[in-house]
């Protein structure tokens, strides 16, 4: 049975209101080691965490852990494809694995660029682009043939990304910028300055308002109009965030901040300006998530952390990894 932590870890206010209705629970799921992107399929009621060397797997119907789908080679991002698969970036090995989704058999591999990240699908396509990280390169990958179509050159440092039209908009973590790929040519162009942004990781598009929102470790979301290709805002947020969350249907993104321990939520439902809504406190750790657009909650991996030793970073209690299940209102 999935744990149910106290009503009173539910939902303390920071500095800003709590959206009415507000509550968190937990699941415990199995499985150890560090963590990082989660998808959830709506329709099969299921959430993909990437998760060590395997990808843990629940089901959203009776919030309870299925068994993972692997193994994996420390697993970034878990994507969900148009042809029913799921498609997992390895960092160890430089991989990108291919797995039915409804068996969890592997079906392909393919090599990419050194430590492939973060994944996003090209809706023109249906390619899959896999950032990765430290070759400085996108890999565009036809996924129904399992093959490697072209390598972007762009720069080293990509994290999370998001397509809109025929550009791909990539946060560059090493050097607190935007790049731009023109998807068509296949051609990186001028980068979009980010000042005041640190180390930008998590990216939502706002379709609507064709606008981005930069999750920045040092406790601020960077807003960019994606016409001007400019930074025309920054909102405060906590720090440690490592995902931006879009809910088009409600207007909202969320981010998840992993270092406080809180979920932010802005809105966007105003043209002109990202506003913060509201203050979810959560857990420490958990910085990435994924939504239900069905019911509207948000899912957040996180976990009990040792302290870090030798400089390193901080290690995950053995037994400890659970999701939270915020539903904001």
């Amino acid at each position: 049975m999935p744990s149910i932590r106290p009503l009173s870890l539910i939902l303390l206010a920071l500095a800003a209101p709590v959206v009415a209705g507000d509550t968190v629970r937990s699941v415990a799921v199995p499985g150890d080691g560090g963590w990082d992107y989660a998808s959830v399929d709506a329709s099969a009621r299921r959430l993909y965490i990437a998760h060590g060397d395997a990808v843990s797997v629940v089901d959203l119907a009776n919030g309870r852990a299925l068994a993972p789908i692997g193994p994996a080679a420390h697993a970034h991002a878990v994507v969900l494809l148009p042809t029913g698969e799921i498609a997992v970036t390895n960092g160890t090995d430089n991989s990108v694995r291919f797995f039915a989704a409804q068996s969890g058999r592997q079906v392909a591999s393919l090599t990419v660029g050194a430590k492939p990240d973060a994944a996003v699908v090209d809706p023109a396509t249906g390619h899959l682009l896999s950032m990765d990280a430290d070759a400085g390169s996108v890999a565009e990958i036809d996924v129904r043939a399992h093959r490697l179509v072209r390598t972007i050159p762009v720069a080293k440092g990509l994290e999370y990304a998001a397509v809109e039209g025929r550009t791909l908009f990539v946060n560059n973590e090493d050097r607190n910028e935007l790049d731009v790929v023109d998807l068509t040519r296949g051609t990186a162009g001028a980068p979009i300055a980010m000042p005041g942004c640190e180390a930008p990781t998590g990216l939502g598009l706002d379709a609507v308002h064709h606008r981005l929102v930069a999750a920045c470790a040092n406790g601020v979301a960077a807003i960019v109009d994606t016409a001007k290709r400019l930074l025309v805002g920054r909102v405060p947020i906590g720090r440690g965030p490592d995902a931006v969350i879009v809910d088009r249907d409600r207007g909202r993104a969320y981010i998840p901040a992993g270092r406080d321990g809180v979920l932010d939520i802005l809105s966007l439902a105003d043209a002109r300006t990202v506003t913060h809504q509201a203050t979810i406190r959560t857990e420490p750790s958990a910085r990435t998530g994924a939504l239900d657009p069905r019911t509207g909650t948000v899912w957040l991996p996180a976990a009990q952390l040792a302290p870090a030793v030798g400089g390193g970073k901080p290690r995950v209690v053995p037994g400890s990894f659970h999701v939270l299940a915020v539903h904001p209102g």
